[in-house]
């Protein structure tokens, strides 16, 4: 109704001539003029984005009114230009760029570069011995703390996308692609400088001959400064939720829909959740698993997980008496008894009776069987010293807990006793394996869809439809303390996303029965409906229906598929491609839109060097797409070759 009254007001206003028209004539003229200027990308960037930008005037739909918008802070018609000059070595020996730093129109920064380039990389140059790939150098661009565009040489590593130009890999080859050379060059020092100053804004890119120019501006904000709040959410997306809910919490009108019907009602709620294997390694030490807490006189590490514990009096007639009894007693805290692989009495000796006892159990005595507690069953002055090397395995009493051992002796004239008790501990690295589920609740919740998956990178759900995609077993390497461990298992970490729906009950359900009725009652020519009155009632009625006609409208875009010869000049940390292939040439594939002659015959836009491999028609290369992005997926998860077994 809306679009009717403007409609009629609209003729109100046109001369004679127009209001003759009907109109449903007029409207497809006005969709016919709109639709010629902003029917694709470049007549968009054309008509609006590079006018707008550069403050040039555009004109309305019509073509009879034109303005100058301002939606920038500051323009300049030349933001970037760019000049590269070839050299007999293929080279490109000079290479100048023109920059207007502060947008005002003037010329503020010129940089030659000091080398030849041989190579160009998505976000830097290579620069070897001219027209060979020795000697050579890789540069990244950047931009200093003044705001000056520069290179900063880094390794082969920090660049990405390069390939090899000059005539060792081929003749001619700067000449003959001078202009992707300037769109690769351009493309690289524009991604700096956006980087680095998110203001930054680029309409339009214009190749003449060696040289490439950009227009642009100052779109972001009218900040003096590049660090904006609204540049900060990109380093930390997770702080515009809380920056949202203070904005909201502060705002009238938020708080106005919030509390209104519509807004205490049904809604869909976004979960995100993750689960997580979590892998420990603690570094285990002797006296974490076996140590003396109490009694004793020593305790000895040797290393390597073996350690011993020392008891009694072993220093040469250090006790005296007349049968006299003398008690020592030690206590072990054993803390992992797993780990205890070995655990014994070696040797003891005393002067002149002795017993051994581990948890009040006698286990060991001397010299001859001495059982009770009370004296011995002999003389008690035995003249000398009895050693006794039982060797005896303590393993079955050491469990996990306190245990006591237990030195008694009988002295008569002077004596002395000893003890020892040696283990053996393992201290090798084991890991402690769990999984960290937090998205149980929502799995379990009825109200929750599984909407998005992440395995270890790879997505496996998306938009609630499962992808196909399964990860390939990982790889990771943990390290605490001492402790270093290789684990392989199917997933390490899954990033989840549920839709959750609730509801308050303080919005009613609404009623899809008229729209149910409307659907399987009507046809293309009778429209039915039912309407429900006051009191209750329905009243049902039908009346003609025709749909205008919309025209004809093609089955797709006309597109047709090109490729042109291309040398193999990739460059990459063991050298150029080609210089590793049978074939050093290969093709570069092209997707042209057809353009339509005026007898409305479609044509494919040949570029220079290109043969046509498919016409224009609606072409399908779907799956050619998917084949050739499974096999980089693949080889880029055996990229690493190395001679451990896995």
């Amino acid at each position: 109704m809306k679009l009717r009254l403007l409609l009629l007001l609209a003729a109100a206003c046109l001369p004679a001539a127009a209001q003759a028209q009907s109109v449903e004539d007029r409207a497809r003229a006005a969709a016919a003029a709109s639709r010629a200027k902003t029917s694709d990308s470049d007549a968009l960037q054309q008509n609006y984005l590079t006018p707008g930008l550069a403050g040039e005037p555009i004109t309305t739909i019509d073509n009879k009114t034109s303005f100058n918008p301002n939606i920038a802070c500051q323009k300049t018609a030349t933001l970037l230009e760019l000049l590269a000059q070839p050299a007999g070595t293929g080279d490109i020996g000079t290479l100048r760029i023109l920059r207007d730093k502060d947008l005002d129109g003037a010329v503020d920064q010129t940089l030659t570069l000091p080398f030849a380039v041989s190579g160009i990389c998505a976000n830097g140059v290579i620069g070897c011995q001219p027209g060979t790939w020795n000697q050579c150098h890789f540069y990244k661009w950047d931009v200093g703390s003044s705001g000056d565009l520069k290179l900063s040489e880094v390794s082969q590593t920090e660049v990405s996308g390069c390939y090899c130009i000059n005539n060792s890999c081929g003749s001619n080859l700067a000449w003959g692609n001078l202009g992707s050379l300037l769109t690769d060059l351009g493309g690289g020092v524009i991604g700096a400088l956006t980087t680095a100053d998110p203001r930054i804004g680029v309409a339009q890119a214009v190749i003449d001959g060696p040289v490439i120019r950009y227009t642009g501006a100052q779109s972001t904000a009218c900040s003096s400064s590049p660090a904006l709040p609204q540049t900060a959410y990109r380093g930390n997306p997770t702080a515009l939720a809380g920056d949202a809910s203070v904005a909201a919490a502060s705002s009238s009108i938020f708080q106005t829909l919030k509390s209104s019907p519509a807004g205490v009602g049904k809604a869909v709620q976004t979960r995100s959740c993750s689960i997580t294997r979590e892998v420990s390694l603690n570094a285990v030490k002797a006296e974490d698993v076996i140590a003396r807490s109490a009694g004793g006189y020593a305790t000895y590490d040797y290393g390597n997980g073996t350690v011993a514990f020392l008891m009694g009096s072993p220093a040469d007639n250090s006790l005296g008496g007349s049968c006299t009894f003398f008690d020592y007693r030690m206590t072990l805290h054993v803390e992992d008894p797993d780990r205890l692989t070995d655990v014994r009495l070696p040797y003891w000796f005393a002067d002149d009776w002795g017993q051994v006892r581990i948890d009040g159990e006698l286990i060991s005595s001397g010299p001859s069987t001495w059982t009770g507690t009370g004296y011995p069953p002999g003389n008690c002055e035995r003249k000398g010293t009895f050693y006794a090397y039982p060797n005896l395995d303590l393993k079955p009493w050491l469990t996990k807990g306190d245990h006591e051992i237990w030195l008694r002796v009988a002295v008569s004239g002077g004596g002395e006793a000893f003890a020892m008790v040696q283990a053996s501990v393992d201290l090798s690295c084991k890991p402690t394996e769990k999984l960290l589920d937090l998205c149980a609740a929502n799995a379990a919740d009825s109200k929750c869809q599984l909407y998005d998956e992440t395995v270890d990178g790879v997505t496996t759900v998306t938009s609630g439809l499962a992808t196909g995609l399964t990860p390939l077993p990982q790889t990771r390497l943990f390290k605490s303390g001492t402790c270093s461990l290789s684990l392989t298992r199917p997933w390490f970490e899954r990033q989840r996303r549920y839709r959750c729906t609730f509801d308050n009950g303080a919005l009613p359900e609404p009623d899809l029965s008229r729209g149910a009725y409307i659907i399987d009652h009507s046809t293309e020519t009778l429209l039915a409906d039912r309407v429900t009155n006051k009191d209750g009632s329905t009243s049902t009625s039908s009346r003609s229906f025709t749909l205008p006609d919309r025209g004809s409208v093609p089955a797709c875009e006309a597109i047709c598929k090109t490729r042109a010869p291309k040398a193999n000049s990739e460059a990459a940390i063991d050298g150029v491609v080609g210089a590793k292939q049978n074939a050093p040439v290969g093709y570069d594939t092209f997707y042209h839109s057809c353009t339509t002659t005026s007898g409305g015959i479609s044509q494919c836009p040949l570029g220079a060097g290109e043969e046509l491999v498919s016409d224009c028609g609606c072409l399908d290369d779907f799956p050619e797409a998917v084949v050739m992005m499974q096999t980089v997926r693949l080889g880029g998860a055996d990229m690493i070759c190395t001679s451990e077994v896995r």
